[in-house]
């Protein structure tokens, strides 16, 4: 039987109020935009992990703000069971690009007024919980 999973998400916004969005090779979600983010390794904090997969998925260093939402993401088709915090980040230093396109497709900042449909579950949850607090 498959275990739930801890995956950390950013929701990284720029000064321009654009989002940064991937759009995932992989399970789970392939084909949707997600925000930046990935599972948590063994001993590994969530703020850790959250700094670390900025560098490691878009080259960004980043400073977490606050705690946005945890999403409950099950995804019993794909045998996906995720629990998914997602954090506000601000962008310290780097230019968003795709450094590991065997599992992103494409790296695109969105104005929030014009977001692509097909986001993820986590994405939307982080999305609306940033809007609500604005």
């Amino acid at each position: 039987m498959p275990l739930p999973r801890v995956g950390v998400g950013i929701l990284l916004v720029d000064k321009l109020g654009r989002v940064l969005l991937t759009l995932r090779n992989r399970p789970p979600e392939a084909g949707r935009w997600s925000i930046v983010g990935g599972k948590v390794d063994y001993l590994e904090t969530l703020e850790q992990c959250a700094v670390r997969e900025a560098r490691e998925e878009v080259g960004l260093e980043i400073r977490l703000a606050r705690l946005l939402c945890v999403t409950d993401h099950h995804l019993p088709q794909e045998g996906q069971h995720w629990v998914s915090p997602a954090y506000l980040g601000e962008v310290l230093a780097g230019e968003a690009r795709n450094c590991e396109p065997e599992k992103t497709r494409q790296v695109s900042w969105f104005p929030l007024s014009n977001l692509p449909s097909n986001l993820t579950i986590t994405a939307r949850n982080a999305i609306r919980a940033y809007t609500r607090e604005r």
